[in-house]
């Protein structure tokens, strides 16, 4: 399977230079196919391949004092960048049939767009010196932090700057499947936004929420370049101080869901998870919450870690009564308000929480082999049926489990 390998790069300000210029020129020939198929769809007629345009928006074009300039940087870069949009029209047209979820036609990149990256492939011979920094191709050998090593030879290399302006090496490896010893637990999860996630255990993992713990920073950072002059270099200072902050926020907020899902998929043979409506959440007045907590990019590591260890991953319907369903006689008690957290079964009596009932019942739905341990806070009594109350004289012993 295909992995993904990012590590932190420190280019010179020499460096820097010719990656701006690559990035660029990168940009500029994407702009002018995109505007190329545009014209040709607004005259009716069929849309110019990407042969056709690499023809005339590279090779000829480095030939015109206009785009000269293009000839300073790898022709693989420009390459990838017509492969890009390809890529955006067939996901925007897929989007349409209905093959993936929509997205918006492609758009114009824009030189003031805050992270800009450019892909470098076998072609363009790159390569990792002894040294072990990042040798590019009319950029130079690049200072690599290397946290740890590739398992196999890369096949291609995406250079990125993110909006804090700081670069990255994404590396495109292939590496064989890990399968990890066979475990027995197989459990269920309920996200929130009170705990972060609870299973079908009773296990219950408390919400970092760092976007709300780093409000105050943030806000001050905000401040400070709201006053700003636009256009001045004060405001581009702030404006780093401010991508900065949101960086420290999303990288801690990564760091936990990578650690939080290497440990549920070696501990578990079977994970199942409610697949959530997240874009609608974030439409209301939970919104900030919803983002704070990164469900979506949670379960994606969840579900591509599960298929690389040997793990089985399922998800739920988000149409699937979780919350509604006692966990110990089935019975499906009906909607109930988000502040209600603990809540009786009218048919059998068992008192449960509402989040660990949740994540059973998730588990069940997945057709997982667990059992309602700590659904069940406490024992409650059984209601009496309305014909057999005042019946029996003597009490009559509890069926709730």
């Amino acid at each position: 399977m295909q992995l993904r390998y990012s590590f932190r790069l420190y280019p010179s300000a020499g460096q820097r230079t010719a990656l701006a210029r690559a990035f660029g020129c990168a940009r500029v020939v994407y702009n002018d196919a995109l505007r190329a198929r545009e014209t040709a769809r607004s005259e009716g007629l069929p849309f110019p391949k990407t042969g056709k345009l690499s023809k005339q928006l590279i090779t000829e074009a480095k030939k015109t004092p206009e785009r000269a300039w293009l000839g300073e940087v790898s022709a693989v870069i420009l390459q990838q960048s017509l492969r890009d949009l390809d890529s955006a029209y067939k996901n925007f047209f897929d989007g349409l049939k209905g093959k993936r979820p929509r997205m918006g036609a492609p758009r114009y990149k824009s030189r003031k767009d805050t992270r800009q990256a450019v892909r470098f492939t076998a072609n363009a011979r790159w390569s990792i010196t002894p040294g072990g920094k990042l040798r590019l191709p009319k950029i130079g050998d690049v200072k690599v932090k290397w946290s740890r090593s590739l398992p196999s030879v890369p096949s291609t290399v995406t250079v990125v700057k993110d909006s804090a302006g700081r670069y990255f090496a994404s590396f495109v490896v292939t590496g064989p499947a890990e399968t990890l010893p066979e475990a027995t637990p197989e459990i269920g999860i309920d996200l929130g936004l009170t705990h972060f996630a609870v299973l079908s255990d009773g296990t219950k993992i408390d919400s970092p929420r760092f976007l709300r713990r780093a409000e105050k920073r943030l806000k001050k950072a905000q401040r400070a370049l709201s006053r700003k002059e636009k256009g001045s270099k004060n405001r581009d200072r702030a404006r780093h101080k401010v991508a900065r902050a949101h960086a420290q926020v999303a990288d801690a907020r990564r760091e936990f869901h990578h650690q939080l899902s290497t440990r549920l998929i070696r501990e578990n043979q079977a994970v199942a998870v409610e697949d959530l409506a997240v874009k609608g959440l974030a439409r209301t007045r939970l919104a900030k919450s919803v983002h704070d907590a990164g469900w979506s990019a949670f379960v994606a590591m969840l579900e591509y870690k599960a298929a690389r260890y040997g793990r089985t991953f399922v998800r739920v319907g988000r149409f699937e009564p979780t919350s509604q369903v006692c966990s110990a006689c089935g019975m499906q008690d009906g909607p109930k308000p988000l502040h209600v957290r603990v809540w009786t079964c009218r048919a059998c009596g068992a008192v449960l929480d509402r989040d660990t009932n949740a994540a059973v019942n998730v588990a069940k739905a997945a057709g997982l082999a667990v059992s309602a341990h700590g659904a069940q806070v406490r024992p409650g009594p059984v209601p009496a049926q309305r014909g057999e109350a005042g019946t029996h004289p003597t009490p009559q012993p509890s069926t709730a489990r």
